[in-house]
Parts: C-alpha cells; sequence; structure tokens
C-alpha cells in the first residue's frame, strides 16, 4: 500500500500577504511526515514530524508563532493519538517547550495518564529530559503586534482578524 499523509495548517482566515509562506508550510510538513512514511516509520511518527514541523515554522499558531496570552506569553496545547489502540496523549498550558506534540506523545507513551497540565506538565518534561527553551524565542513580531492590538481598549480579537 502507498504512504499517504494528510495536513492542515488549522482553522481561521489567512491573509493573502500570507498564503505562501502557509502553503510552503503545510507541503513541507506534509513531505516531513510522508518521509518518515516512505522510510517504514509509524503512522504515529510521521503525524509527531509533521506537527513538529508547523510547530517550529512562525506561519501557524503553534509553538513559535502562537497567539499570547493576556500576558503576552506563549502556552500552548498539543494532543496525539494512536488510531491502532486509541492510546492519546496530551498537554495544556505548557511553556518554553519548542515542541509540545513531543511531550504530548511522552504522556501517551511514558504514563497512565491522558493529559498533563502546566507545572505537572513542565515536570515531566524536565523528568523526561526535553529541553526548555526561553519562551521569547516563540514569540514572532506577528504575534506581539496581534496581543499589542488586543490589549487596546474596546479592541475586539474576532474584527481584528478581519
Amino acid at each position: 500500500m502507498r504512504p499517504v499523509i494528510v495536513v492542515h495548517g488549522g482553522a481561521g482566515r489567512i491573509f493573502k500577504e500570507r498564503e505562501e509562506g502557509c502553503r510552503a508550510g503545510v507541503v513541507r510538513a506534509a513531505l516531513q511526515g510522508y518521509g518518515v512514511l516512505k522510510q517504514g516509520g509509524s503512522a504515529l511518527d510521521a503525524v509527531e514530524e509533521a506537527v513538529r514541523s508547523m510547530e517550529d515554522d512562525p506561519y501557524f499558531n503553534a509553538g513559535c508563532g502562537s497567539v499570547l496570552n493576556e500576558e503576552g506569553e506563549v502556552e500552548m496545547d498539543a494532543i496525539i493519538m494512536d488510531g491502532k489502540n486509541l492510546a492519546s496523549g496530551a498537554v495544556s498550558a505548557v511553556k518554553c517547550i519548542a515542541n509540545p506534540i513531543k511531550l504530548a506523545r511522552l504522556v501517551m507513551e511514558k504514563t497512565k495518564h491522558m493529559l498533563l497540565t502546566d507545572h505537572g506538565a513542565r515536570l515531566f518534561a524536565q523528568a523526561m529530559g526535553v529541553p526548555e527553551i526561553p519562551g521569547e524565542k516563540l514569540i514572532t513580531e506577528r504575534s506581539r503586534e496581534r496581543w499589542k492590538k488586543n490589549l487596546e481598549p474596546d479592541s475586539n480579537p474576532v474584527e481584528f482578524q478581519n
């Protein structure tokens, strides 16, 4: 059977000036995941690789490029599921982790839990040797601009997206 992978870059409007970068990022993620499959890797490995690619790409709201919380920090969530046995793992409100999808997979494979959040996820990441990075490295100029705009009195984040 010929391997197939389908990747989408999230929901929401893509502005004209960002179309090319977003499209290139989705293609890159799909090719990286497909490469894993072509080399005999599992579907789970391919999904993790495709998502990791998007987490590293500032065009996406994942990892580097995430939307900032009220304090101007990146807090991320990730979930992964194995379709063969329906096992899943997730993390939420994680900070200073470049690739939350990797941490979610570790939750699935190394714990009896399904979800770890914030401080517990951070402690688990440290125990698993997942490196932390400075939170500033995950913040893009676009994310910071959107955050500042949303802090203005009478701002409407939904309207700003339009």
